[in-house]
């Protein structure tokens, strides 16, 4: 492509792992927060996507977007994807996380592999763009710099002196769209320099999305982090396709360094272009985020789900249990979340230290630390409602046309009944149609399978019994989702 000509399609690059551990308890290790609708009816990731696919923004296309995930999350991707109408052109699973270093430049020589001219948009999952039409035309801004062989990143018009985020610092001014030179990063300010530099004027929020040509950021990796070449280029052409998916290859990859983009090219490279963009954004890296982003009453209170605020102000009160009524009374800058199986409440000042509630759970092994009481499979979902010595009794929730593997339990006998649609149940070698209100008893050691051959959702309780109930106790024969004997579900 000639350096001067200005390029006119564009993959999505859309990165899809991380914990945020900030909007604990309802962002977990297991089910974090790009896959929750927050704000919306859509979840974050589903919003991602929507915002960079789907047609033509002003003049440039949107390609099939690129995902990187990793293997929890890899049907999860999937399922959000499709209820969005969206078509990846490809899913790239991690085997660990390495940051966005290794993952961006995985991503990069994938591109390059099958379009040498191949234009990279990198973004977050769990951002929040309200005016994707404004995003759009900052991306058209950018395409001019990207033209040239420069780095774009895109930077964020501060509306006040905000501590959580790292800044850019630029060489002028910015002035509408037009990219401008990146002077220098700069990290996480404390609040008297967050002020100075909001005065300043020419220091804008790092959101972490970038804008480049697969040619360029592979060269800024040569020059800048060359030990990540060699591991993460085996990594991707050792890669193997599984079930569509594309698993980069484990061995080398574990050889990669955890480093961030900035930290690996970004910093050091000399080719970097600013887009400003003024028209709304949010990172939502905290429940004071949420609420300023979220729907609020004249007196400045959220309300989510089952909660009931009464003489508050400014608060924000989620219950997102269909089983529990929160109210709140008299309350004042307050945040408070409730879950089934945790519940949150702290001032809104201290919304960035809610990842040291966590970090306290953790260190006494509590599972909410880390697990989402809904644990979801490729099949759909399941959670936990008692939980005893010798019993477990379970809510399953199974999509149409989906089945589980076919298995069996050392330790364990089971008691299904469906409440709703109708489960084909496999015991042995019978096989029936179970319908609502109907059960049926599945002995230990017994091969057994439930699958949803409806267009509806199928729902039933499992009563598990004997003498452990762990999720590991299962010896898998058939799985349509090619899950390893370890794997859960």
């Amino acid at each position: 492509m000639n350096s001067n000509t200005v390029p006119r399609s564009i993959t999505p690059v859309i990165l899809a792992g991380g914990s945020g551990t900030r909007l604990w308890p309802l962002s977990r290790k297991s089910y974090p927060k790009q896959f929750v609708p927050l704000v919306s009816d859509q979840t974050l990731f589903q919003a991602s996507a929507l915002r960079m696919t789907g047609g033509a923004a002003s003049d440039v296309q949107f390609l099939a977007p690129m995902v990187l995930t990793n293997s929890d999350f890899r049907f999860i991707v999937t399922e959000q994807l499709a209820g969005a109408g969206i078509d990846p052109g490809a899913i790239l699973i991690e085997p660990d996380g390495r940051n966005t270093g290794p993952a961006i430049l995985a991503a990069a020589l994938h591109a390059q592999a099958s379009d040498p001219d191949a234009i990279l948009l990198v973004s977050p999952s769990d951002h929040v763009i309200p005016d994707a039409a404004a995003f759009h035309s900052a991306i058209v801004a950018g395409l001019e710099a990207v033209a040239q062989g420069h780095l774009v990143t895109f930077g964020i018009t501060p509306d006040r002196p905000e501590t959580g985020y790292g800044y850019l610092e630029l060489a002028s001014e910015p002035a509408g769209t037009t990219p401008v030179t990146l002077k220098r990063f700069v990290e996480k300010p404390d609040a008297t320099r967050a002020t100075e530099m909001l005065a300043a004027g020419n220091f804008l929020w790092n959101a972490g999305i970038f804008l480049f040509r697969a040619t360029d950021i592979i060269a800024a990796f040569e020059i800048h982090a060359p030990d990540l070449l060699p591991p993460v280029s085996t990594a991707v052409a050792q890669a193997q396709v599984d079930l569509g998916f594309l698993r980069l290859a484990p061995e080398p990859w574990s050889k990669t360094a955890d480093i961030s983009i900035d930290y690996a090219v970004m910093e050091k490279a000399s080719n970097l272009s600013v887009v400003p963009f003024s028209a709304g954004w949010s990172d939502l890296g905290g429940w004071d985020a949420v609420w300023r982003e979220g729907r609020r009453d004249v007196t400045g209170v959220g309300l989510s789900g089952a909660a009931t605020a009464i003489d508050c102000e400014d608060s924000l009160l989620r219950s997102e249990s269909e089983r529990l009524e929160l109210v709140g009374i008299g309350l004042k800058n307050v945040m408070a979340i409730a879950m089934n199986d945790a519940v949150l409440v702290a001032d809104m000042s201290r919304a960035q230290d809610v990842k040291k509630a966590v970090d306290a759970l953790k260190a006494k092994k509590s599972a909410q630390a880390t697990h989402f009481p809904k644990d979801h499979r490729p099949w759909g979902w399941f959670e936990s409602l008692v939980v005893g010595n010798r019993f477990q009794v379970k809510r399953i929730h199974v999509h149409p046309g989906a089945a589980l593997s076919l298995q069996s339990h050392f330790h364990r006998s089971e008691h299904w009944i469906v409440v709703e649609g109708t489960a084909r149940v496999t015991v042995d070698d019978e096989v029936r149609l179970v319908t609502e209100n109907e059960s049926v008893y599945i002995p230990l050691g017994a091969i057994h399978r439930m699958e949803n051959p409806g267009r509806m959702p199928m729902v039933l309780i499992e009563v598990q019994t004997g003498s452990y109930v762990g999720e590991d106790d299962i010896v898998r024969y058939e799985d349509v989702y090619a899950r390893g004997q370890g794997a859960k579900g």
